[in-house]
């Protein structure tokens, strides 16, 4: 049976949404791209302005303990849409055109964000970047999304701007992308303002080349970088003062990320204090980056939280959140990983629902484990000392910078994290899909590192 099918039918048949939850919501979903932690002035910058951010944060919830799906492109935007960790969908490292070949990505059989909407009734849109294959099948229409105006992959990566199908500018103009899909996004909420929508806005800045706006050239006080950033923050609110004047600001869920941390090469401008690590590493700044969620009236403003939650979580999340109940996510592929952090979110005072979250290198090598405040080292990393000789633990509430091991005075909370990490890799492994296109050695080689190679 057509999958569409299959969750408009489990939608039909299940129970009504929760009365607290106004029907139908749309969502926007906004991700920057290589944007620190510490890159807003909601989260501690003193060098950029990002004012529409901050009045969001102020407007909604500010999460502090939040984990991009991975710390590099490709696998970070596969988790986000599928709510799966980027190994249980085939992903061995790398991003597509640069350790993933580019006649390989996401799944065809990988049930999608869009497609669970879409399968509820939502009009369903692409704009930004895409990177996640540029063969037929794996392009954003065979994914649920209705319509897309995007490139297929990092702004250095190509010149080419698409949309739909059609090849629309070769080259585009980095520096006046934000521009382009600021428009094209209020294009998009204008022309579906009757009907719920759901939004996806990958962003492509501040990744590199930051290459500033005419209009911004120079207006920061941190070079290209700043002004890149802070012509998104701009931009971010020319898409709200739409969904203001179309009269959906109170019917819109908004939701802004970053898809992982700062890339090496902008770590003379980019900030994740009080974090360390760059894109691809396991170290929290690789990983740990801004999320803001707002929806007037319903998550109450003014809202800080420290839980741990990924974006793994907000698939089932914002299906929860929509009326979409969770079991119309359970009939596709792969098993999700993501959990329903609604009740946070809401501010209900229930018990959070994530308790752990597993990471990887960019190059999809397992690497740690978080519970609670712990976080486990279960193989070598090359920033952490000693962690060629044995696991290294750490109190990420006392020690955000990851420099106490604390694994020899911890011998019994090692040993069970070390368990629950076991648990969980080996049942990715026995639960994963394989990359959408041809198999390559990379596609199918074991990653899972030295500490699980004696597992059953």
């Amino acid at each position: 049976m057509n999958r569409f099918l299959i969750i408009l039918l489990t939608l039909l048949t299940a129970g009504p949404a929760r009365a607290a939850i106004p029907a139908r919501p749309n969502v926007l979903l906004v991700m920057a791209d290589d944007l620190g932690y510490q890159d807003l002035s909601c989260y501690g910058s003193e060098m950029l302005k990002t004012p529409v951010l901050d009045q969001l944060a102020t407007d909604g919830i500010r999460l502090t303990a939040f984990y991009a799906g991975a710390t590099v492109c490709t696998p970070s935007r596969m988790a986000l849409l599928t709510g799966a960790y980027p190994p249980r969908l085939g992903w061995r490292g790398g991003v597509v055109g640069y350790g993933v070949k580019t006649v390989n990505g996401l799944a065809p059989e990988a049930v999608t964000i869009a497609e669970v909407f879409k399968g509820a009734g939502y009009r369903t849109g692409l704009i930004g970047k895409w990177h996640l294959g540029d063969a037929p099948g794996m392009q954003p229409m065979d994914q649920g999304f209705d319509t897309a105006y995007y490139i297929n992959k990092s702004n250095n990566q190509t010149k080419k701007l698409f949309r739909g199908t059609e090849l629309v500018a070769d080259p585009f103009e980095n520096r006046k992308l934000s521009e382009d899909f600021t428009r094209e996004a209020i294009r998009f909420i204008e022309t579906n303002r009757a009907h719920p929508f759901l939004l996806y806005l990958p962003l492509t800045a501040p990744h590199f080349p930051a290459e500033a706006h005419p209009d911004w050239k120079g207006t920061s006080a941190n070079q290209a970088y700043g002004d890149v950033v802070e012509e998104m923050d701009h931009r971010i609110g020319e898409i709200l003062a739409a969904l203001k004047g179309a009269r959906l600001a109170a019917r819109t869920i908004v939701v802004f990320i970053s898809d992982n941390g700062p890339e090496p090469g902008q770590k003379r401008w980019a900030r994740s204090a009080p974090y360390r690590g760059l894109k691809w590493s396991a170290l929290e700044g690789g990983t740990r980056v801004p999320c803001i969620v707002r929806w007037p009236g319903v998550v109450k403003a003014g809202q800080v939280s420290d839980h741990l939650t990924a974006a793994i979580d907000l698939l089932p999340t914002l299906a929860h959140a929509c009326g979409i109940e969770q079991r119309a996510l359970n009939h596709g592929s792969p098993r999700i990983d993501g959990v329903n952090v609604w009740p946070t979110l809401a501010g209900a005072g229930t018990p959070h629902a994530r308790t752990s979250l597993l990471y990887w290198s960019g190059w999809a090598v397992p690497q740690a484990i978080r519970e609670g405040d712990w976080k486990l080292y279960l193989d070598k990393v090359k920033e952490i000392a000693g962690s060629s000789r044995g696991p290294a633990l750490f109190n990420l509430a006392e020690d955000p910078a990851e420099e106490n091991n604390r694994a020899e005075a911890h011998p019994d909370r090692v040993k069970k994290m070390h368990a629950l990490a076991l648990e969980q890799l080996i049942d990715i492994e026995q639960h994963a899909l394989t990359l959408g296109g041809p198999p390559n050695k990379r596609n199918t080689q074991d990653k899972r590192g030295a500490w699980l190679k004696d597992t059953p």
